[in-house]
């Protein structure tokens, strides 16, 4: 009953804002799609997804059909008031999470106590705190750059927890610990160490299966296919292979070979494809669910619910716990994963985080297994596009949408935008409100969720 309460608060609570017409905080949805075009990322499309993959959000998230589906719009609308409020509060903005069981629940932190009446009019709930998003991303931003010279191996995971307004610290050794704060030019009250036995490892220990393997021998997952300038192939975890490495597809057959790879200090790839091999909208369901469209890479705020698709442990869902985490596997540092709650194992690497129909990253590795459930971290998906120029391929990305097919200004297809970049586009100037690559069709004009005009 509490659950169905707050369901129907969070739904008037966005319907209210749209019906009093509060400037940049409606939820006008887009135009039309084309008949041959992707329908651009709106709240009617949010929860667009088939009903086997609602069933799988059924069985990891104990979710029915129907908390499943007003999940994914619920975060649909989190991502939009958050992202606008992030630009709204500026320097006192502390960060976003969403909560409850379907989502329901969007608290937006500030140092700012004047600004809470800013955020609880959009429907959110404030909390005000004593460090800024920027203050703390600068105290881990310290650690990254010590990790470099410095040993982390009992330190291996550190991360920006925005709800507990504090930079995180997980180490089996605390000594240790204490003297890497040191080494950073950190204090003790700048970051918080919590005792933890968690040992990442990149999750390559590969066995048959499905998916793509390296030089006939090592097996990973493929992340997402994209394009570039006329070649196709995809992007994955950049521990599965280094520049010239060749693969193999699940059937064997020469494939392709690594085109670019990054690890440590970030984890992904991009592997380009021989024509023998077509590039699809698609992510594998492993027979728990239909194979999942892909329509665009919006990334999903902390708490929202995502699933992973990989070649040895198939489909599974969770929710992400951490965005910006740093995590030091025996290789070395990689900093700016995804923490989620989602269970992997060896041979999911590289594989496929999608939240509803929007890409989120590849898996990187992780702690534990799909027997007694662990912890994975994934590689965000939109800085390896931006780092390889490459274009996510969308279900029907066709080209430039219908009624408007010579757009003026510098929004471009295919670039990845960060909250904040401002862009023009046919004479007006747009501000992007949640971090993306753009697709055909999801002008600044044509998708308020990710654009509002300035």
């Amino acid at each position: 009953m509490s659950n169905r309460r707050g369901l129907r608060v969070a739904v008037l609570s966005v319907g209210a804002l749209c019906a009093v017409g509060i400037p940049g905080f409606g939820t006008a949805e887009a135009a039309p799609a084309g008949p041959s075009h992707p329908a651009p990322y709106s709240r009617a499309t949010a929860a667009n997804v088939p009903a086997d993959v609602l069933n799988a959000m059924q069985r990891d998230l104990g979710l029915t059909p129907a908390q499943a589906k007003q999940a994914l719009v619920n975060q649909y609308d989190a991502g939009v008031t958050a992202g606008k409020l992030q630009l709204r509060l500026g320097g006192s903005f502390a960060g976003s999470w969403v909560s409850g069981r379907t989502s329901e629940t969007l608290t937006v932190a500030t140092t700012d106590p004047a600004a809470a009446r800013t955020i609880t009019a959009q429907g959110a709930t404030a909390k005000v705190v004593g460090h800024s998003l920027a203050s703390l991303d600068a105290v881990k931003a310290k650690l990254d750059r010590a990790s470099k010279s410095h040993a982390t191996t009992s330190s291996p995971v550190w991360y920006v927890d925005v709800s507990s307004n504090r930079v995180v610290l997980l180490s089996s050794a605390p000594a240790q610990a204490r003297a890497f704060v040191k080494a950073a030019g950190l204090g003790a009250s700048d970051v918080a160490i919590k005792r933890s036995a968690i040992k990442p490892r990149p999750l390559y220990d590969l066995r048959g299966g499905d998916a793509y393997y390296m030089n006939g021998q090592g097996r990973c997952s493929i992340g997402f296919p994209v394009t570039q300038s006329g070649r196709s192939g995809f992007v994955s975890a950049g521990h599965c292979g280094r520049p010239g490495t060749s693969t193999t597809g699940s059937n064997q057959a020469a494939q392709g070979s690594f085109q670019g790879s990054t690890f440590p200090g970030n984890d992904y790839s991009w592997v380009a494809v021989n024509s023998s091999w077509t590039p699809t909208a698609k992510v594998n369901g492993y027979g728990t669910v239909a194979d999942r469209d892909v329509t665009g890479s919006t990334v999903a705020q902390q708490g929202s619910q995502v699933c992973r698709s990989g070649s040895t442990t198939g489909w599974h869902c969770g929710n992400i716990q951490q965005l910006n985490t740093s995590v030091t596997y025996q290789e070395g540092t990689v900093y700016g994963v995804t923490q989620t709650n989602v269970c992997a194992e060896p041979g999911d690497s590289g594989g496929s985080f999608i939240s509803g129909t929007q890409a989120q990253g590849m898996t990187s590795g992780g702690d534990g297994n799909c027997s007694r459930g662990g912890t994975t971290y994934f590689q965000p998906v939109n800085p390896a596009l931006s780092a390889y120029g490459v274009t996510l391929k969308t279900s029907g990305d066709n080209g430039p949408g219908p009624g408007d097919p010579d757009p003026t200004g510098t929004w471009a297809v295919g670039t990845v935008y960060k909250t904040g970049d401002v862009v023009t586009y046919n004479g007006a100037s747009y501000r992007c409100v949640q971090g993306h690559q753009a697709q055909p069709g999801w002008t600044p004009a044509n998708v308020p969720a990710l654009w509002e005009q300035v």
